[in-house]
């Protein structure tokens, strides 16, 4: 199958998770993210190596990035436990565990100084911990910002910090060899949601902002790119495989997909469903609402303000930004229906379009605040479900001949 369709396929240890469902705001508790559960989910999958999706907090790139030691202890971690770290998540900053993070998930934004810095290191530290066989080292990031604060002024500012990033990340590949791309992550209520803003963004903005600046359009086309989070655009209504295809169509490279779900209510006006609903609005994290009607969209900043707004629509299905674990496609006696068949669909593209070969990385980090029915009641149960995740995917794959 896989040289009747001409697919370069992924080799089982390629797959990966998101280190961002476990605190780690210090290098030693990172290390104990690595030694611990990553090395405890690969073994689990039985694989002799495994790739990893780490999220290195800004405290955690400023003391590697200052102690180059530090930094050749974690290689020999890696080394160690057998993890192979081609991809980042450098989207949450610091204290994403913390008791509430909601919006200031996107502080600092890309109009601040400190994302530049901070996303520069983390470059810097992939290039030097990317595996020789690896030609491509990825780092998602935000869509810019909080789209209800954001001003022209931050938008301009944005631009000028991107553009100057490729710039960075070019120069870096000449010293280092090592090519490293960030990738911006569309997400509900940033400045850029949908498709259609990241292609105007990509091909509009940025040129005229790097053409102003003197710097290379090549090297945006090079170095930035997007993290398509599957669940972010299923909330967003839009059929992922159409905007996919609409990004590649535009020139735009998917460096890396994380698959993940989304909560979908069917029958928003049946009490019963609501009420299994309610146990997903928790203090944490925000977790965006959108509801379809005759193609307009409504929706609501977060599931607890949803349950507020008296007159909040419910003729029609709600879809909520709660990453739920993949495997699933109902929930609490069917009460609730996930968006995996948008997984299913980004699988099936990916199987259509051999040229896309991006990083996939299994992102629920809504683990530990799932309702109790959901959740893992210890660590070895959190390692059961990760696995259990990515055992789901890499069957789908292999029933697509995407797997090797």
């Amino acid at each position: 199958m896989i040289k009747e369709h001409n697919i370069r396929p992924w080799q089982r240890h390629e797959l990966t998770y998101c280190s961002n469902v476990h605190p780690a705001e210090t290098v030693e508790s990172l290390n104990t993210v690595i030694a611990f559960f990553m090395s405890g989910v690969r073994q689990a999958r039985n694989l002799q190596t495994m790739g990893a999706g780490l999220w290195l907090s800004d405290q955690v790139s400023t003391e590697l990035a200052i102690n180059s030691a530090k930094i050749d202890e974690l290689v020999s971690l890696l080394e160690r436990n057998k993890i192979k770290l081609f991809t980042l998540n450098g989207f949450p900053f610091g204290n994403f565990h913390a008791e509430s993070v909601k919006e200031q998930v996107y502080t600092p934004d890309w109009s601040q100084f400190q994302r530049y810095n901070y996303t520069k290191r983390l470059a810097e530290i992939l290039a030097f911990c990317l595996p020789d066989e690896m030609t491509e080292g990825t780092i998602s990031t935000l869509p810019l910002g909080f789209r209800y604060t954001w001003t022209q002024e931050q938008h301009e500012v944005a631009l000028e910090a991107l553009c100057r990033l490729a710039g960075f990340l070019a120069d870096l590949y000449q010293t280092s060899g090592r090519s490293i791309r960030v990738c911006l992550e569309m997400e509900p209520d940033c400045v850029l949601e949908t498709t259609e803003e990241m292609i105007h963004f990509f091909q509009h903005q940025l040129p005229v902002k790097a053409s102003a600046l003197g710097i290379c359009e090549k090297n945006i086309r090079n170095h930035l790119g997007v993290c398509f989070d599957v669940c972010h655009q299923a909330v967003m209504f839009e059929e992922v495989d159409v905007s996919m295809a609409r990004l590649l169509a535009a020139g735009i490279a998917i460096g890396k997909i994380q698959i993940s779900s989304s909560l979908e209510l069917k029958f928003p006006e049946q009490e019963s469903g609501l009420q299994v609903l309610h146990k997903f609005a928790e203090p944490k994290y925000l977790h965006q609402v959108r509801t379809k009607k005759n193609n307009k969209l409504t929706g609501s900043v977060d599931l607890a303000l949803a349950f507020e707004t008296e007159d909040f629509p419910k003729t029609h299905p709600w879809r909520v930004h709660f990453h739920v674990p993949i495997q699933a496609t109902t929930l609490e006696r069917q009460e609730l229906n996930t968006t995996q068949s948008s997984i299913l669909k980004a699988l099936d593209f990916l199987k259509a379009n051999p040229g896309c070969h991006p990083h996939l990385e299994v992102e629920t980090y809504t683990w530990q605040v799932l309702p109790v029915f959901l959740r893992p009641q210890n660590d070895s149960a959190l390692i059961k479900g990760l696995t259990e995740e990515l055992n789901w995917l890499e069957k789908q794959m292999s029933s697509r001949g995407l797997l090797l």
